[in-house]
């Protein structure tokens, strides 16, 4: 009986112990990324989209986070298709110093966290603008922890990448591996 708990316990994590970068050279990847080190949690009161400093923003370990993630991707020669970004300034600075591609702005990656009712639509935007763009290549989706939860159900730590790809019929993602951040 532990031999079979052992075997199945095995089955299920084996996406999860895969080597993440053979996960990511997979040619339809979808990786979740989760910004970078950002102290403190949700945004203070008076947060404006369009103002970073009323914004929680990387810090200094953050920017290197973001750097040795970009500069190891680099190295191991992972490139992105597309590189879809939330609009708040901690994951666009992120998406930026990753330099891994022109970084374009996507809503529907934008936090959810002071307002979990968006999660539902959100979410599903955010999976159809994945089966539009995964047949042209890889997708980096640069966003926030409740984003990432909500389309896989796990908890990243900061700058950590979820690499997925589309379930047959793309109703979803199946977790291929993860990638903590450096």
């Amino acid at each position: 009986m532990r031999a079979l708990f052992l075997l199945l316990l095995m089955v299920l994590a084996g996406p999860l112990m895969a080597d993440p970068l053979a996960a990511l050279r997979a040619p339809d990847a979808i990786v979740l990324m989760r910004h970078a080190t950002a102290p403190g949690t949700g945004d203070p009161p008076g947060f404006r989209l369009e103002e970073c400093r009323t914004q929680r923003n990387l810090s200094n370990q953050g920017r290197a986070e973001a750097q040795a993630m970009g500069g190891l991707l680099r190295k191991a020669g992972i490139g992105f298709a597309h590189v879809l970004t939330s609009q708040w300034c901690r994951t666009r600075e992120m998406a930026e110093l990753l330099d891994l591609g022109p970084v374009t702005p996507f809503p529907p990656a934008n936090s959810f966290f002071a307002n979990r009712g968006e999660a539902a639509a959100q979410t599903a935007q955010t999976l159809a603008r994945l089966r539009d763009l995964s047949a042209s290549g890889r997708v980096l989706v640069v966003t926030h922890q409740v984003n990432i939860t909500a389309l896989t159900g796990i908890v990243p730590r900061s700058g950590e990448a979820i690499i997925t790809r589309l379930e047959p019929g793309g109703d979803g993602l199946v977790v291929t591996g993860r990638l903590p951040a450096p």
